[in-house]
């Protein structure tokens, strides 16, 4: 009887570590997903690849990239930015394709002096055309701890959240003559570098070396709903729908994340290329018009 009981109880605990090493082998980490591209050392993966660092100081900044490349997702990442004095420092993080008229869709953070607010800058470009940009101030301070930036990309939309709380929408207006991202695969891309020619107040304030080194932290990167481009295909279906699991890719903005939306507009937003006539004496962007 003591036989059967130990025999059933190594089966058990075999069975155990087997799930246990399933469990760790799906999580995704760092080196699983990412490249460091450029630094010198500068950028780390740490903790067997839950954290990864990006550091600035005056000899270099640094940089990574997925290894995928992704044909609509819904993409988190966690980052806690720069702290103290981050003037003239910018942190990148973005969705890009290759080529002379590429797709693009940015977060980018820009630093500051001790105790005033970053400005998180938005931009889409289109085969290869931006200026489309939107700012804002956050409501809280993004040095203090890790918060959720997220970037949903579908064939209808692009909505930029922080937090789960949308702040931006920028609608699939091909209908009116707008190019929208929808054919070029994009990596992910990051990158901590020196920007002090215009970053904070358009330059007239410069980084401040004795700082360095700057380090922004990434961690928690989630790419499961997103279509991996690979070998000239997607992991999703051309009839992938909301059925088995996608349903991210018709997603919009319910009724109460779009009060939200409003509620971040009216009261962070500090820049909006729609708004700015002096940028477009013979009129607005056609996107602009839409609501």
């Amino acid at each position: 009887m003591a036989s059967r009981s130990t025999s059933s109880l190594c089966t058990t605990t075999l069975l155990l570590l087997v799930v246990s090493w399933a469990t760790s082998a799906s999580a995704r980490n760092f080196y699983q997903d990412f490249d460091i591209t450029w630094g010198d050392g500068r950028a780390q993966i740490l903790n067997n690849g839950d954290l990864l660092t990006l550091s600035l100081d005056k000899a270099s900044g640094s940089g990574f990239q997925s290894k995928n490349e992704y044909l609509f997702g819904k993409i988190d990442m966690q980052l806690k930015l720069v702290p103290g004095n981050s003037a003239g420092t910018v942190t990148a993080y973005y969705l890009s394709s290759n080529g002379s008229t590429w797709d693009e869709i940015d977060f980018e953070f820009l630093g500051n002096l001790s105790g005033d607010p970053y400005i998180l800058h938005t931009n889409v470009f289109s085969q290869g055309k931006g200026n489309r940009e939107q700012q804002f101030y956050l409501w809280f301070d993004p040095t203090a701890d890790f918060h959720t930036y997220s970037i949903l990309w579908n064939p209808q939309r692009i909505i930029f959240s922080v937090d789960g709380t949308p702040i931006r929408e920028f609608k699939n207006a091909e209908s009116i003559g707008v190019p929208f991202p929808k054919a070029q695969p994009m990596r992910i891309f990051s990158s901590l570098w020196n920007a002090d020619d215009w970053a904070t107040r358009g330059g007239l304030v410069k980084t401040d070396w004795t700082q360095a080194p700057f380090t922004a932290s990434y961690r928690n990167f989630n790419a499961d709903n997103a279509c991996v481009w690979s070998s000239g295909s997607s992991s999703c279906s051309s009839s992938s729908s909301s059925s088995d699991g996608n349903a991210w890719l018709s997603e919009e903005l319910d009724s109460t994340s779009q009060e939200r939306l409003k509620w971040v507009q009216s009261n962070y937003m500090i820049y909006n290329y729609c708004t700015d006539a002096k940028r477009f004496p013979q009129g607005f962007p056609p996107e602009c018009t839409m609501s």
